[in-house]
């Protein structure tokens, strides 16, 4: 299938590691020129080098901390002027919070920041844009909704899905999609610090129907299908990739 992407452009936050690097790849493979921002440089260049070897345009490399203050308004003026205009949205940055009950309030609006309000804000940030263009499409890879205890992330994604379906009824006249993708567990850095392999291969058996954790690219194949035009009536959606892990019917 031609996903149309060709001369398209993206701007992908996390895209150092896991996710959202391979996220990036696959656009790139596509033939979309591409921002790719997160905070390590040396993985950027690592990941430019990649992109250029499979015969991908190199990509503009945005190094940002997008907890701080401005970061995603800053952000998406840098990636505007590198790539002209912004076609693509990949919201991959953020991460896991288990709190105690008895966690200072400043770790909680530090979770709440990192997972909603800086994706909010740097989608706000690129839609008058992809508004004046009439076309855009906005990628959310957000978490899962069945907590298996108190974690500050999980009721900052849910307040992504909430945002991202009520935006997509004010966007959808535009052009613009706006989806939602929450990852079962998917190989990582942190996955391979904070899992070791018999507790993954334990779980995986009790829990997960296809008996595995995925890899980044098994996702990543979603995220393009959802940024290109071919999936221009599919808008509003949080579409799970996690295997059969989750145990809700819809």
């Amino acid at each position: 299938m031609d996903l149309q992407l060709k001369g398209k452009t993206a701007l992908v936050t996390g895209a150092s590691q896991g996710i959202g690097r391979a996220i990036a790849k696959g656009l790139a493979a596509e033939g979309v020129k591409l921002c790719i921002a997160a905070r390590r440089r040396e993985l950027l260049d690592q990941l430019a080098g990649e992109i250029v070897a499979a015969g991908g345009m190199r990509p503009q490399i945005a190094i940002v901390d997008l907890m701080e203050e401005g970061a995603p308004q800053n952000l998406a003026q840098e990636a505007l002027k590198g790539l002209g205009q912004i076609d693509i949205l990949i919201n991959c940055a953020g991460g896991s919070r288990p709190l105690p009950i008895g966690a200072p309030e400043e770790k909680w609006t530090e979770a709440i920041t990192l997972n909603f309000t800086r994706v909010r804000q740097l989608t706000h940030a690129v839609l008058l844009d992809m508004i004046k263009h009439r076309w855009g499409r906005i990628i959310n890879i957000t978490g899962k909704s069945e907590p298996e205890r108190l974690n500050a992330a999980t009721p900052s994604k849910a307040a992504v899905h909430a945002w991202a379906k009520g935006l997509s009824r004010e966007v959808g006249k535009h052009g613009i999609t706006i989806n939602s993708i929450p990852p079962g567990r998917i190989m990582s850095e942190q996955i391979r610090r904070n899992y070791p392999e018999q507790q993954r291969q334990e779980f995986s058996a009790r829990e997960i129907p296809v008996g595995r954790y995925g890899e980044p690219e098994e996702l990543a194949c979603l995220a393009v299908f959802l940024a290109s035009p071919v999936a221009c009536y599919i808008t509003g959606t949080v579409m799970p990739v996690d295997g059969g892990l989750r145990h809700y019917a819809f």
